[in-house]
């Protein structure tokens, strides 16, 4: 692997221990796939995790000096000002949530708290080289936004950050995004939880490879929170780092152009059938509920609009806790617009700042909850609480009813 002069004092740990061990795992990752050399990125994102590992490397780097030459955004852990005032969390792990906000600071993140960067925050432009984690982000920038990042993981991402270069290999050649396998879809999709069911459905099919989504009729271009949706599943029964959508995507104005000279090793087919399976497959069965979480990924301001709009001023029931977790933007934006005073007085809560897979929800833990995302679903469960998952017009069905029916 070809290392400049300047990246060799780097290595040597000339420019500081921080940047000495950041250099380390990028070389590292680069001589595991064959990486020619670094390239220069514009952009990154680091998805934290408010746990101990991703903690420990970003203070590692940071006490040695360490600073990010490109400030990366952040994912969210919890909101530590709110939510340690409305739910019992141990001094440890509130510790640890302080002890994660002060080192990213420190390093010189842009402390955004949000996973879906691409959305607002952070939106690179096509063929701009970046170094994204986080499940959801990675597909949509590279397919989306025709971007270009491999599925980092937060400590690679971190590293690009404090070094501003990435190894050259995977999703930044041209030959590896183009499309290895072939989705032909005749189910119809109406809202993001489809498209969301239908990237679990193929993620399982589909591993690492690059899909090629091609669609019998598609009655209207996908919300950027569909595409979203499909990516995060895609993400998470799988480990699909981008995909192609036929006619839509910015690297698939055709199919010819998806696959270039190579054509697809297999081809799956996917109806409504497979959709409701997949559905019933992964859900719990129903029944009382004392929760309701929606967004994984984070939710936008205008799907908070359709929140309100299909609750019809009805209230949520006793006993059911109500939780929206969105990025800092769509919230203040719902505060000043009146949405989530509103929602407020009906028992919906909206957080910032907060993932679905921290310390300040396990007062729910051991009973039944109800989303609209499978990925939510496969992190809660694991801390166990199992959950239903169900599009979001049942969701608040269930919220008001008090129970999945």
């Amino acid at each position: 692997m070809f290392l400049s002069d300047e990246e060799k004092r780097m290595l040597d740990g000339e420019m500081g221990q921080g940047v000495r061990k950041a250099m380390e795992l990028l070389v590292a990752l680069g001589k595991t796939f064959d990486a020619e050399r670094l390239i220069p990125i514009t952009r990154a994102h680091v998805a934290l995790s408010g746990q101990e590992g991703d903690t420990y490397w970003c203070g590692l780097l940071a006490d040695g000096g360490a600073r990010c030459k490109v400030p990366p955004t952040t994912n969210p852990a919890w909101d530590v000002t709110n939510l340690s005032k409305r739910f019992e969390v141990t001094d440890s792990e509130l510790d640890l949530a302080l002890r994660t906000i002060e080192v990213y600071r420190k390093i010189g993140a842009q402390l955004t708290f949000c996973c879906t960067p691409g959305l607002s925050t952070n939106v690179p432009a096509f063929g701009e080289h970046v170094a994204f984690s986080e499940s959801s982000a990675t597909p949509y920038v590279n397919a989306v936004l025709g971007a270009r990042s491999n599925r980092e993981s937060s400590v690679s991402a971190l590293a690009a950050a404090v070094l501003g270069k990435t190894p050259l290999y995977g999703l930044h050649l041209d030959a590896n995004r183009k499309g290895q396998f072939l989705v032909q879809v005749e189910a119809t999709l109406e809202d993001p939880y489809d498209w969301g069911l239908l990237g679990w459905f193929v993620g399982r099919f589909s591993g690492s490879r690059v899909p090629v989504f091609n669609f019998r009729t598609l009655a209207r271009r996908p919300s950027p929170e569909a595409l979203l949706y499909l990516g995060a599943e895609l993400n998470t029964s799988g480990a699909v780092p981008m995909y192609h959508i036929a006619g839509l995507t910015p690297e698939a104005l055709t199919l010819k152009e998806a696959f270039g000279k190579t054509p697809p090793d297999a081809e799956l087919v996917v109806t409504e059938e497979d959709i409701r399976n997949q559905e019933e497959a992964i859900s719990e069965q129903g029944g009382p509920i004392n929760l309701v979480m929606l967004g994984c990924p984070h939710y936008s301001y205008g799907q908070i609009r359709e929140i309100e709009r299909l609750m019809k001023g009805r209230r949520v029931r006793e006993g059911v806790a109500f939780w929206v977790l969105t990025s800092f933007e769509a919230l203040e934006l719902a505060a000043r617009s009146g949405e989530k005073e509103r929602l407020a007085a009906l028992g919906v809560d909206l957080v910032a700042d907060t993932c679905i897979d921290e310390p300040c929800w396990k007062s729910f833990e051991g009973g039944l909850g109800v989303t609209d995302s499978p990925k939510c679903a496969y992190y809660r469960e694991r801390r166990g609480q199992p959950f239903v998952i169900r599009s979001l017009q049942k969701c608040i069905e269930a919220a008001i009813l008090g129970e999945v029916r």
